[in-house]
């Protein structure tokens, strides 16, 4: 078969191991270069299909819609904690999902996109540091999810969030150890959270430019710290977070 003839059968689909193991032993550069990709993206095709399996259990009961829950700065002594809710179709194929963490900048930023495109429904909530100071940073995270449920439309039958619980949703919910990098959905979620956080960051980073907001995200680096030791806090510092308050020598945070 000819290079052109080979790469039409795997555009087409009508693959078997037959034909795969043709190609294995195929000596032409071309034909190993398309057997790698096309081996790479069943790969990915397997691993998506891994992670709607939260998701494929929730429809099978009934319950079709279902919105992954996730969130990004819980940790930064800087800045909102950014919340997302996210229902995608089920087994929509997007190459590349996963745990925002596991990802580049400029993959975030391209998955975000689409997943905005695609998704039936999202909502991201942004809880602020004096609220995070007043309430502590767990609740004001569990605000923020209830926030971000609550704003979809239509409402999901099931939620599945990552890590956090959240007793008093009125509809059936699973908390995920790890399920940024278990379920579509609340990666997907993970991914909102987190570009629509860093996006913040860098616009505070205009407004505070003392600090270095673009480059560490409201993260404890020992160069945020060497800032706020010498220009002292700024109103998006959160009080209540180690060593801020014991800079400040608070006992009560105001």
């Amino acid at each position: 078969m000819t290079i052109k003839e080979i790469e039409n059968v795997f555009r087409q689909g009508e693959i078997t191991e037959e034909f795969i193991e043709s190609c294995r032993s195929d000596s032409r550069k071309s034909v190993q270069t398309i057997l790698r990709r096309y081996e790479r993206e069943k790969r990915e095709r397997e691993r998506l299909h891994t992670m709607y399996m939260y998701e494929r259990i929730a429809a099978q009961a009934g319950r079709t819609i279902v919105a992954g829950v996730d969130e990004a700065g819980r940790g930064p002594l800087a800045g909102p904690v950014s919340v997302a809710a996210v229902v995608l179709p089920l087994d929509y194929h997007l190459p590349r999902l996963n745990d925002s963490k596991k990802l580049s900048h400029v993959v975030r930023e391209e998955l975000f996109a689409q997943i905005m495109d695609a998704a039936v429904s999202y909502h991201v909530a942004l809880v602020d540091s004096e609220t995070i100071d007043r309430m502590n940073i767990l609740q004001a995270t569990r605000m923020g999810m209830y926030e971000a449920i609550a704003r979809l439309s239509p409402a999901p039958k099931e939620v599945l969030i990552d890590a956090v619980e959240l007793p008093k949703l009125p509809m059936p919910s699973q908390s995920i150890i790890k399920g940024d990098a278990k379920s579509a959905s609340i990666a997907a979620a993970s991914i909102l959270a987190k570009v629509m956080r860093d996006r913040l960051m860098e616009d505070y980073d205009r407004e505070y430019p003392n600090y270095g907001f673009a480059q560490h995200k409201g993260y404890g680096t020992r160069e945020h710290i060497d800032a706020i030791r010498k220009y002292g806090v700024c109103p998006i510092h959160r009080k209540s977070f180690e060593p801020i308050r014991s800079m400040l020598n608070l006992s009560v945070i105001p």
